[in-house]
């Protein structure tokens, strides 16, 4: 359903940028239809601009690392550039192009279940999929849908990719979500119990403690990502302290969608927090990336400590 309404919308920005620029032309206003063409294809900078201005503001006097303006300006860039790839190309075009890997040789080896974020699909993972797929690595990748659910709403749809990697692998595999994605992690693991069926658990920009920029939005999901909502406050008293040293949690002081920076964090886990990045940008890193793969590399836990 996103594939098909991300479609929808990227052929018809594009398609009124191109029939008003025509309709300029023809009537002797070529450059102010070429303005307007290039407001309506890349006023998405400018939004995304805002998003920046806003984490710089709410952050002031924020504890922990503060981002510097160039580092803001490299990340607003970075996110400039990474957005049309995912939202115009990865999600509404291709969001099937790198069917899930679970190979009869995937026995025994450790693989991937990939989760994604609010108002994404799995075409998100794309370039993660094509690397893994490279190294041999098993991995399913999830769509989360209803877009607009509650979160819990996902949970059982983790719960079918676990298990068929399950049955692949025969091994716990290690859980990559990003930005709700790593809350669409943490619902199943308290819904299911199935903390001995994960090895690790990666989030990268998921907004653990919640985020400033909800509190604009009015879907179930976004509501339940405000910060210090009664959603995530019953969700984190429900967790026991050792669930979370499952998790690294990524998190950046240039994340536009998760700020504070703070709310990236997640007490008791691993938290790395990576200069400079913005929020789908920080997918990206290479730092993140290998990190997963040192995950998967790791010998297996001992009963014992699955079930702490």
């Amino acid at each position: 359903m996103l594939a098909r309404l991300q479609k929808i919308l990227t052929l018809s920005l594009l398609g009124a940028a191109a029939g008003i620029a025509a309709w300029s032309a023809n009537g002797g206003h070529a450059l102010r239809g070429a303005a307007i063409a290039l407001l309506i294809v890349f006023g998405y900078a400018l939004v995304l601009g805002v998003e920046f201005v806003l984490l710089h503001w709410v952050s002031r006097g924020e504890p922990g690392p503060r981002a510097t303006a160039g580092q803001l300006l490299r990340a607003w860039w970075g996110e400039v550039r990474a957005m049309p790839q995912v939202f115009f190309w990865r999600q509404p075009f291709r969001s099937h192009a790198e069917p899930d890997h679970l190979p009869s040789s995937a026995r025994g080896e450790r693989g991937v279940v990939l989760v994604h974020g609010f108002v994404c699909n799995r075409g998100f993972w794309n370039p993660w999929l094509r690397e893994l797929r490279a190294r041999g690595v098993p991995f399913v990748a999830v769509d989360l849908e209803p877009v607009f659910a509650s979160i819990d709403a996902y949970a059982p749809l983790i719960e079918e990719a676990v298990a068929r990697l399950e049955a692949a692998t025969g091994v716990p595999g290690v859980l990559v979500g990003h930005s709700m994605g790593g809350l669409a992690i943490r619902t199943w693991l308290r819904r299911f119990g199935a903390d001995p069926r994960v090895h690790r658990v990666v989030t990268i920009g998921s907004p653990h403690r919640g985020t400033w920029l909800a509190r604009l939005a009015l879907a179930p999901n976004a509501a339940q990502m405000r910060l210090a909502s009664p959603w995530l406050a019953e969700l984190t008293a429900s967790e026991p302290q050792w669930r979370r040293t499952l998790f690294t949690c990524f998190y950046s002081a240039c994340d536009n969608i998760v700020f504070p920076a703070s709310s990236g964090t997640l007490p008791d886990a691993d938290n790395r927090h990576v200069p400079g990045a913005a929020h789908l940008h920080l997918a990206s890193q290479a730092v993140v990336f290998d990190e997963v793969l040192q995950r998967l590399s790791e010998p297996r836990r001992r009963a014992a400590d699955a079930t702490a």
